[in-house]
């Protein structure tokens, strides 16, 4: 049996890199790479990441910042750079409203909510974060215990970001695309 090395050797990266690089455009490859970034990051690095010139990463980083895409710090130097989280939000919840009725998004809201009371009431919190997955409840603190409450939370975060997204999605379905009536 071989050993398995979840690092892929240099030459599967390369190969890997260089069909990105052929298969897209500096624009392409700085909007990808710009998405994968959490925290400010360097146009330098940007730049690095998605096998570009410092310029060229900066010149569609700005325009990626104008269309809200990304957020800019342009107090520090060189100028940072981090994904918008709330664009991409909007982006999924406009997808939802596209692929169903709103009556289809009220219901999904509603059974979302009953989870989230069902979450509520199990854990005697309104909010996952006010809950700590070390607490020992009636199952113990061994190990598995600890694992589950992370499970749970982590599956409570996940319905409070669902109810964030389908209740944006019914105000834009609910307003022929807008946050608000025009």
């Amino acid at each position: 049996m071989t050993e398995f090395d979840p690092v892929p050797d240099r030459e599967a990266i390369d190969a890997v890199r260089e069909r990105w690089r052929e298969g897209a455009d500096t624009f392409d490859r700085v909007y990808e790479t710009a998405l994968g970034i959490t925290e400010p990051t360097s146009y330098d690095e940007i730049a690095r990441i998605a096998d570009c010139s410092p310029n060229a990463a900066r010149k569609h980083l700005d325009r990626l910042a104008d269309m809200g895409i990304v957020r800019a710090h342009r107090d520090v130097q060189p100028f940072r750079y981090e994904r918008n989280d709330g664009y991409l939000e909007w982006q999924e919840a406009s997808r939802i409203a596209e692929e169903r009725t709103v009556d289809e998004i009220v219901d999904r809201v509603a059974t979302l909510e009953a989870e989230r009371e069902a979450f509520r009431d199990r854990f005697g919190a309104s909010d996952p974060s006010a809950v700590s997955a070390f607490d020992p409840d009636d199952a113990g603190d061994d190990h598995d215990s600890v694992h589950e409450r992370m499970e749970l939370l982590g599956d409570w975060r996940a319905i409070e970001r669902e109810i964030r997204l389908y209740d944006l999605a019914r105000r834009i379905a609910q307003n022929d695309g807008h946050l608000v009536p025009v």
